[in-house]
């Protein structure tokens, strides 16, 4: 018999809210992860937080009416404030702009405001003892440190007419200008894209992975296609080695962790075949599509936590899912949803912990730290979502709905705020 925690009752009166001394900045999203995103504030942080929050609604029907703007103001939010919360959101497709009967000035807000942070991007799976991950070998999680700058979100695009030449020019000021032909289309029109980083970006992202690997303890894989791009990914590889062998080759040997570059497919390949545990850092275009099959090798891609670090400190925190579009059409017929809140749960928390860090408040960070656990609690006491159920290898167990899985979490922080009650 699964046993199930009474959440009836209302908040002790011993339990007085924590006080939060700054705010976090707060941006709400689109479809079922607003839904839930409301759910999850009401049962789980309001009870027990006096909640200090910057809000900006990044709808898309906002984002529209605002051209945008109100992105901006909440990555300067970000940058004022260092520590923010997001919000799962729509990306606007042509089919989706007729849906919402957009102008199609709402850009992506994930776009907007990583552009205007910067740094690294790292996503890690919320793993349970019960859960077994879809890829057998795997035991420990995998984190995916994503490079966020350039490649193919800085593209430029064109659309080329049959007769079209398409060329790449490199103008250096005071010298010569460097050209070459990319293509011409003789026979058919098509299509062209150019992209570009910057060594700054390259460096620091290989800081950042050196860094997070020595804090987790674990090795660092890099991969990436110099074997077909022999400039463009030649030159993060030459930029990770010289990284590595001028400042951190001394410290991985003293931690015992190694550092290995590989071509992209092989690391596919051999992550697909080890044990995990390690640190996986990837180009901005790679560390997209890994994330996601990482999320979903382990269990769910609702089990995966996801954050941002800038250089300058600030810290985003947000889920590596997206607005759950089929589950909303079904809650808005009144229909049984099921959706895993796992992911925007640890994105409050984790953002919880680290305003409670950087402001000194212990029992913010203590706070955060029993949510996260109430959350693993509570899927190992065989509440689970639907997409959990099969996945896991308790015997008593039961598939519940996303309410229902949000009000056993809460029930479970009043346990562990309030041991023997």
């Amino acid at each position: 018999m699964i046993q199930a925690v009474n959440t009836s009752k209302t908040m002790s009166d011993n339990l007085v809210k924590i006080k939060m001394q700054n705010p976090i900045v707060e941006m709400d999203g689109d479809e079922m992860a607003r839904v839930v995103w409301a759910q999850i504030k009401e049962a789980l942080i309001m009870p027990f937080v006096d909640m200090n929050t910057e809000y900006f609604d990044l709808s898309v029907t906002e984002r529209d009416r605002t051209n945008n703007e109100v992105s901006v103001l909440a990555g300067e939010a970000v940058r004022k404030h260092f520590v923010g919360v997001k919000c799962p959101t729509i990306s606007p497709t042509p089919e989706r702009i007729e849906e919402y009967k957009l102008s199609g000035n709402a850009k992506s807000p994930n776009g907007v405001i990583r552009n205007m942070l910067g740094g690294v991007l790292f996503r890690k799976p919320i793993c349970a003892p019960s859960i077994r991950p879809i890829v057998s070998t795997w035991q420990e999680p995998i984190t995916i440190v994503r490079h966020i700058y350039g490649d193919v979100y800085r593209n430029i695009e064109l659309t080329a007419e049959k007769g079209d030449i398409c060329e790449i020019a490199l103008i250096r000021p005071g010298s010569e200008t460097f050209t070459k032909t990319i293509y011409d289309f003789p026979d058919s029109g098509g299509i062209v894209q150019a992209v570009h980083n910057t060594d700054e970006s390259i460096i620091a992202f290989a800081r950042c992975c050196m860094a997070f690997a020595i804090d987790e303890g674990q090795d660092l894989w890099f991969g990436a296609k110099d074997t077909v791009s022999k400039i463009y990914d030649r030159r993060f590889f030459d930029i990770f080695d010289q990284i590595f062998k001028d400042e951190y080759k001394s410290r991985f040997e003293a931690e015992g962790i190694i550092y290995r570059k590989m071509l992209i497919d092989d690391a596919a390949a051999q992550a697909l075949r080890s044990k995990g545990g390690f640190v996986w850092a990837c180009k901005n275009y790679d560390g997209d599509v890994m994330s996601d099959i990482v999320a979903a090798g382990f269990g769910s891609s609702a089990m995966m936590t996801s954050f941002l670090v800038s250089p300058d400190g600030q810290y985003l925190y947000e889920t590596a899912h997206g607005t759950v579009r089929h589950h909303y059409y079904k809650h808005l017929k009144g229909e049984r949803v099921s959706t895993n809140p796992a992911g925007m749960i640890f994105a409050w928390s984790n953002a919880l912990c680290k305003r409670g860090e950087i402001d000194g408040s212990k029992e913010l960070v203590t706070f955060a730290d029993v949510l996260a656990e109430a959350v693993i609690k509570t899927i190992e006491d065989g509440i689970l979502t639907d997409d959990l159920y099969h996945r896991s290898d308790r015997t008593e167990k039961a598939a519940v709905d996303t309410q229902v899985f949000i009000s056993e979490t809460a029930g479970r922080v009043h346990e562990l705020l309030e041991p023997g009650t």
